[in-house]
């Protein structure tokens, strides 16, 4: 069976991915920016209504995945609360200033989120040797990667996932993501990836629109038809 992991951007969307039968949930906040660090009052709610499995993303800003001293500090202080509220796992990474793994900060991260599981998120989409980079996340004892294989979509980035996945050979697990939908997701069945990782999501109308203030705001929700057919699409 295929894993099919939905990346939710708010309670609803979370909600929406438990009824429409998803297998696990990456939570996260502000989708627009690549995802951030959801707010505690949103796990709360997510671990207090949800019984599916949520792995919830651990980055404490947009930008760049090189953190200073303090931002390492709330990275960790995050996985804390995480584990204290009982989440699956946790989804994070950090990157040197020349976007190679920073793997002695990724190792206190990964040592520090024990018995959860860690995956290592499209950060690694930056580094300039995937393969060397998979290694040593082997190595540290990583358990997915979330990547769209070095391209705008897993799709375009389809042989890259291949050569990933061969490579890693059963020791951690190559998670396509970006751009995956009822359309293509047969596609990386067929290639033999175990999950898939896509939001699954459609805009919703905003009470906002080209405030001056806000600017136009676009508001975006997993939706459960679109899940099912994915479902649907990986039997």
């Amino acid at each position: 069976m295929m894993i099919l992991e939905i990346c939710a951007n708010s309670f609803q969307s979370a909600l929406n991915a438990q009824q429409a039968g998803a297998h696990r949930i990456e939570l996260c906040s502000e989708l627009s920016v690549g995802g951030i660090t959801p707010s505690f009052g949103l796990l709360k709610k997510v671990i207090d209504t949800l019984s599916i499995p949520v792995h919830v993303l651990i980055r404490p800003r947009s930008g760049d995945f090189c953190f200073s001293e303090d931002e390492f500090e709330i990275i960790k202080n995050d996985i804390k609360l995480c584990k204290e509220l009982g989440f699956a796992g946790i989804v994070s990474g950090v990157l040197n200033t020349d976007n190679t793994i920073d793997l002695k900060r990724v190792n206190e991260l990964i040592e520090l989120t024990k018995p959860l599981t860690f995956t290592f998120h499209r950060a690694f989409d930056h580094v300039p040797n995937p393969f060397e980079a998979l290694n040593s996340l082997i190595d540290l004892g990583v358990d997915r990667v979330l990547t769209s294989g070095q391209k705008a979509t897993a799709q375009a980035g389809i042989e890259l996932l291949i050569q990933l996945n061969i490579q890693a050979n059963q020791k951690i697990v190559i998670l396509p993501g970006s751009g995956i939908n009822t359309e293509n997701a047969p596609l990386f069945k067929e290639s033999g990836f175990q999950e898939i990782h896509t939001s699954a999501s459609k805009s919703i109308k905003s009470s906002i629109e080209n405030d001056a203030y806000f600017g136009t705001a676009v508001q975006t929700e997993s939706d459960v038809n679109t899940i099912k057919s994915i479902l649907k699409a990986i039997e």
